[in-house]
Formats: C-alpha cells, structure tokens, sequence
C-alpha cells in the first residue's frame, strides 16, 4: 500500500516540470556494503555519481546493482531509482540529473528516438541505437546486456483452452470477429507507447474500437489476468509471474516487438570524466542473462523480497560486494 501511494504522488508531481519532480537531490544507498571482486578504483573515490531507475521490480533490481557496485569501488552514490515512466528517466539523464541507469535498447529506438521499424538483431540493435543517441544527444549506450525483456501479450489458461489462442494472429483474429472476446487487460504505459499496443494494432490489423481494454498498473495485469478478470494481458517476458500464473505467451508470429536487451546508459560527459565506470560495472552486465533477471524479479514479486535486498544477496552471491 506504501508504494502504491507513494507511486501515485509522484505520478502526480511529475505531471509539473521535471524541476518539481523531486529529482534533484536522491537518498542515500538504501544498503552498505563493502569490497568483493570490485575493490575500490582510487579514480572514483568520493566522486557523487546519481543512480537513476524506472518504477518496476526489474528497473528497481537494476538500479541497486548499480549502486552497490559502485559504492564497493568508492564513488559517493545517490539513489534516484523508482523515477516513473521512461520518458521521466530520459529527461532526468538528459538534465544531468541521473548519471547512470540501465534502459532498454528496444525503448531507445521507437520512443527516444522516434524510429518506426526494429532490428531483429540484438547486436545491430544495440549498434543502431549507441550510434545515432551518441550523435544526436551526446548519450552513451555501453555493455549490452544478454537479457532481452521485451513486451508481449498473454492468454490465461481458461482463455486459452476456450478459444485455442496461441499467436498474436490469433488474438487479433478473436477480437475483430468474435463479441464475446473477454477483456484484454492493459498497462498504461504500454497502452499509449509507439512500440505497445497502439503498434501491434496497426501491425495485426486489430480494429481498436473492437477490444475491450482494461487499463491498470503494469504490476496488477499479471494477477487481473491469472484471476480471470481479463482473458489476456500485457507483461514483460523476464516477469517471473508469467510462470507462476500459469499464463501463456503469445507468439509474435509477426514478429512486431522490438528487442530490449538491457544497456548501461550515461552521458558522454559523464563517460569522458569517468571511465572507470564503465570498467566496474561490465563483468556484471555480462552475467544478467534472462534466467538470471527473471529469478531475481520472481523473488520480489512472488516472494515479497525488497528489490534493494535481492540485488545485494545477488552481488554478494558472485563475489562481486561483500554485506556489511
């Protein structure tokens, strides 16, 4: 209930200019932690280094690793995870008021960007959009990481039994010919992206004014959708609730999503002042694969683990912090 009502205020703040959004100053890392394998870098020592993340489990998972690894070789870290939206995230990297977060190759392309067509490819993905963000804002995209979290549509198990749905043709099929097609529940932010369900639409041939949407929070689709409440869903592939609900993926058989492997993301100013950073930080992204990103979520959403805690246990697991 806590971050539930903490969400929706700042939901509302940040409906003002981003200078009201509270992004200015951040907390402290909400744990301490010592040297591992990352001992401390005498170049960062005492350097203020700002630590930025989206508003779910995954974002929040991410952006702790961050900061402990940092924190291990010494930087002076600031925590401004849980900033909500994408584009709230980008402007406050934009502003210089985060200095480093993980974002996703696939939401650089479409949303920051404004491309319209993905590259199937994870590495010419990651190329494509390091290149043109380098050149047009002066952002880096560095160590592409090995999970690709990318969007995709669910079925229940009684909605998948009743109407035989296993692909996204499928789906669009039901909707534009069958009444009786239960409602799809939708994240909100999902609902209205470029490379959401306004895109899938247009690439599926779904007529909109057919579907029975239900917007929610991203974090309530998965159980609205396992208790029945919709037929379908919206989710994030390396949820871990996917599994444990029982739901059932859609194959994009249209292949519409894009790929969203993970990427340190800072700006070249920040890069060009500390490269040591980077440094640090790439022998963990190489080991964020899908299976390892969707244990870690499991273990807040279906476990009820703090995000802050499951980063650290994992950082301390390969050796890389030490807990204090």
């Amino acid at each position: 209930m806590k971050r539930a009502l903490l969400a929706t205020l700042s939901a509302v703040l940040c409906l003002l200019p981003i200078s009201g959004c509270g992004l200015e100053s951040g907390g402290s890392v909400p744990l301490e932690v010592g040297p591992g394998s990352i001992t401390p870098v005498p170049e960062l020592k005492g350097v203020p280094i700002t630590v930025g993340s989206k508003d779910f489990t995954e974002q929040l998972v991410l952006g702790y690793i961050l900061e402990f690894a940092l924190s291990a070789a010494g930087a002076q870290v600031r925590d401004l995870t849980d900033i909500t939206g994408s584009n709230s995230l980008r402007d406050a990297q934009l502003h210089g008021q985060v200095d480093i977060a993980y974002d996703y190759t696939g939401t650089g392309w479409i949303n920051y960007l404004g491309n319209e067509n993905p590259i199937p490819d994870s590495g010419r993905q990651f190329q494509a959009v390091r290149d043109e963000d380098l050149a047009k804002n002066g952002m880096v995209w560095a160590d592409l990481v090995p999970m690709n979290n990318t969007y995709a549509m669910v079925v229940n198990s009684a909605g998948a039994e009743k109407t035989g749905a296993r692909t996204l043709s499928d789906y669009a099929r039901l909707i534009n010919t069958d009444p009786s097609i239960g409602p799809t529940c939708l994240g909100t932010e999902f609902s209205v992206r470029p490379d959401g369900y306004p895109g899938m639409a247009a690439k599926y041939g779904i007529d909109i004014g057919k579907v029975h949407k239900q917007l929610m929070q991203d974090a309530l689709v998965y159980p609205a959708t396992a208790n029945n409440t919709c037929e379908f869903g919206s989710v994030d592939t390396t949820d871990g609730r996917i599994k444990a609900l029982n739901l059932h993926l859609l194959d994009d058989d249209l292949g519409f999503f894009p790929k969203y492997n993970a990427a340190l993301v800072m700006r070249k100013s920040f890069v060009d002042a500390h490269p040591q950073v980077a440094k640090v930080l790439a022998p963990i992204s190489r080991l964020l694969t899908n299976e390892t990103i969707t244990e870690l979520n499991g273990q807040v959403d279906l476990h009820g683990r703090e995000p802050a805690v499951v980063a650290r246990d994992w950082m301390v697991s390969q050796g890389f912090i030490t807990a204090r």
